[in-house]
């Protein structure tokens, strides 16, 4: 994988220095990050991208994705981006426990990696949404999030100076709400992380890839530890909803999954997240009140939090402080590899 490592190294610098944060200024339209070949897939991943028919992966499309991204003319007052919340030195995940929206407004959940959605069969923690063109959407018209509706938005971008012809370009037509998702959802489909140790030590038989705690942190992650359970696949995640009892006795209560399909069995039931990443997206889990991974470890450890709802795989585990660290080292492993902004490293 040579070459895949140089192409993503030499766009690092260029997406860090973009990076705005919740509320920061805006980013400048020549420092964006740039788009890497669309055909590469990193290793570890499903080679074939999942990618709609009816929205195609186009260079035009991905640029003009990118640019929205990165752009606070999407918020009520021009004042965030989607990069502010996902931020790409942050692994394009939230460094609040929750989002912080248009005049510092607090949302209700954490801001979770864009890395690999372009697998997600449902989006958000709630799974209110099967398609990324339908999920880039709705923060534009969260009161807690950008503040504004999808009509203001096309009617800014139909009266900027150039946004209008690169719609024409990438899509052949004006600026719509359709066309708006569609250009989103085609960058965020581009943000692929993999090619961890973790994976040439698995798939490409490079046994010096991992050390020893992170070997048996890989054992007990497939055994003991049961992270497998709902952690698994390419993309380390069933995509499904589980209940793991976490802010089940916190007020105004979140009930989760429930709140899209009322059935009393999916209260408190949130969407599992990929690992992929993982060491680089603190703090964790929905509503993002775990400082640190050795803090996540611990509370499975424990086996989750006693609700009448917490899911049947949930048990004590019984891992030794040892394990415990083990798993650690094994996450972090898992954690770096190639991604749209660069070379992941140790973290």
């Amino acid at each position: 994988m040579p070459l895949l490592n140089r192409l993503f190294g030499a766009v690092l610098l260029a997406c860090l220095v973009v990076t705005p944060v919740c509320g920061g200024p805006t980013v400048p339209r020549d420092t964006l990050p740039a788009i890497l070949p669309l055909e590469l897939v990193p290793l570890g991943l499903n080679a074939k991208r999942p990618v709609p028919k009816e929205s195609p992966l186009t260079e035009a499309r991905v640029q003009l994705g990118r640019k929205l991204f990165f752009d606070p003319i999407l918020s009520r007052d021009k004042s965030i981006s989607c990069a502010s919340c996902h931020r790409p030195d942050h692994a394009f995940a939230g460094t609040d426990a929750v989002a912080i929206g248009v005049g510092g407004k607090k949302g209700r959940r954490n801001a979770p990696t864009l890395f690999n959605r372009a697998y997600a069969t449902q989006l958000f923690w709630d799974g209110r949404e099967t398609s990324l063109e339908a999920q880039a959407l709705k923060p534009i018209e969260d009161p807690l999030e950008m503040g504004n509706t999808v009509a203001e938005v096309v009617k800014r971008l139909k009266a900027h100076a150039d946004y209008p012809a690169e719609f024409k370009t990438a899509f052949g037509d004006d600026v719509s709400a359709d066309n708006l998702g569609k250009a989103l959802a085609s960058f965020q489909r581009t943000l692929l992380l993999g090619n961890s140790r973790v994976d040439r030590f698995r798939l490409s038989l490079e046994a010096g890839e991992l050390n020893e705690s992170e070997r048996h942190g890989l054992w007990l992650w497939e055994s003991k530890a049961k992270c497998w359970q709902c952690h698994n696949g390419p993309n380390f995640t069933d995509e499904q909803f589980h209940n793991t009892g976490i802010g089940w006795g916190s007020e105004p209560r979140d009930l989760g999954r429930f709140e899209v399909t009322a059935k009393e069995a999916d209260k408190g039931k949130f969407k599992t997240p990929t690992l992929r990443g993982v060491a680089w997206t603190a703090p964790y889990m929905h509503n993002g009140s775990i400082a640190t991974l050795e803090g996540v470890v611990e509370f499975y450890n424990k086996g989750g939090s006693p609700n009448p709802h917490l899911d049947s795989q949930l048990t004590p585990l019984g891992l030794t402080k040892q394990e415990m660290q083990n798993l650690v080292s094994f996450l972090r492993a898992l954690s770096d590899g190639d991604g749209p902004t660069g070379k992941l490293g140790p973290k």
